[in-house]
């Protein structure tokens, strides 16, 4: 090859390093043999190459500048070869060209998340609570601290692969000789083998074992949160960073209240009279699970229960809405207690009773209600879809 290499690139004497991979990556997609197969655009493509693996080569680029012979060595030569991992970089923006690999890979990786599971109950979701939970993981082994050699002794270079971590495939083709780099098979890619391994770990840099950890779960989480634990899950390889622990709520169902987002919802029987006339309601409340001497901000005890007072002539299926004393809000305030009223209507009377709801029908004038059909009520979308409709 006698030809200028900046004129077979096409690029001028001053070209920065993306304009000779520009022209250089240009120039491959028109000849590459998989393009055109014939002999002399194959020959025209290693030589553009070749002027390509001088110029994005700083060393070999200032010796031809200097005015030697770049390509007095050839391609396929002994000793060089046409890197495959040139072609990569030119495409695909790699490291330098020369076939420059990553190096040898760490032994210390980061440890994989980990989710548990916690059943708690309503009160405590509402809340908070903190809860000694006790995990199964993956620990720093302590005989060796992580570093996975027997006390007294360390890693020793890869004698395959020179610490390099990677050994070069060459392979042969119509470009001459092609080389690709490739995980060293007898270090794993490490650089360095341990020739004797902790007796502890086996080398891992970690062990398996038991450890109670102490989680606070804050007021306001709902069946289904997640609470991360940042450095809790398991220790990585070679002692590595520490993965994150996730706690799962599961919250397990309770006898008197239903929760819809931060709401209560509780439902109250009342007998037909006392829906009538109207009456006062003692409602327990979810409580907290708090020492006996525990008090509220204010310094008051918190309350446990709430007088609701029922309007006379509430209707069955009605609700009532008492505001704040729902679910605390993991952004702040709280939401409402809701609840409904189902009227009671009695099943068996005494002559007595029944002669009163007799009189008080007559009173009322219904002995024979007319028992009219009424139109079923609609929702608020169904009268929306009416009046589009109409």
């Amino acid at each position: 090859m006698t030809q200028d290499p900046y004129e077979i690139l096409g690029v001028s004497r001053d070209a920065s390093a993306d304009e000779i991979k520009k022209a250089y990556r240009k120039l491959a997609r028109q000849l590459h043999p998989d393009v055109n197969p014939d002999p002399e655009t194959q020959e025209r493509f290693k030589d553009v190459s070749r002027a390509y693996e001088v110029l994005s080569d700083p060393g070999k680029r200032a010796a031809y500048d200097r005015g030697g012979d770049a390509f007095s060595q050839g391609f396929g030569g002994a000793g060089q070869g046409f890197s495959f991992t040139d072609i990569m970089d030119a495409f695909f923006g790699g490291g330098a060209a020369g076939g420059q690999g990553r190096g040898p890979r760490s032994r210390a990786r980061r440890g994989q998340d980990a989710l548990i599971r916690l059943d708690v109950e309503l009160a405590e979701a509402a809340f908070g609570v903190t809860r000694d939970l006790k995990v199964d993981t993956a620990l720093r082994c302590e005989a060796c601290e992580g570093e996975g050699t027997a006390p007294g002794t360390s890693p020793v270079t890869c004698e395959t692969c020179h610490g390099q971590g990677e050994v070069a495939v060459v392979q042969r083709s119509f470009l001459g000789e092609i080389r690709t780099l490739r995980p060293c098979a007898a270090c794993r890619g490490f650089g360095s083998i341990i020739p004797d391994p902790c007796r502890e770990c086996s080398g891992d840099g970690r062990v398996r074992s038991r450890r109670t950890l102490t989680v606070k779960i804050p007021a306001g989480v709902d069946h289904g949160t997640r609470v991360q634990l940042t450095g809790q899950g398991e220790v990585g390889p070679g002692g590595g960073p520490a993965g994150d622990l996730y706690v799962e709520i599961h919250v397990e169902p309770h006898p008197t209240f239903t929760r819809n987002g931060n709401d209560l919802h509780t439902t109250v029987s009342l007998p037909m009279t006392a829906a009538a006339l109207g009456t006062q309601l003692t409602l327990p409340l979810l409580e907290a699970d708090l020492p006996q001497s525990a008090d509220t901000a204010d310094g008051e005890k918190p309350a446990t229960t709430y007088d609701l007072d029922v309007r006379a002539g509430t209707q069955s299926g009605s609700e009532q809405v008492i505001r704040g004393f729902g679910v605390p809000s993991l952004r702040g305030g709280r939401g409402d207690l809701v609840v409904s009223i189902v009227v009671d209507t009695p099943t068996r009377l005494d002559p007595r009773q029944e002669e009163l709801l007799r009189e008080l029908a007559a009173i009322r004038g219904e002995e024979t209600p007319t028992g009219q059909a009424e139109a079923p009520h609609k929702s608020m979308f169904g009268r929306l879809r009416d009046a589009f409709q109409g």
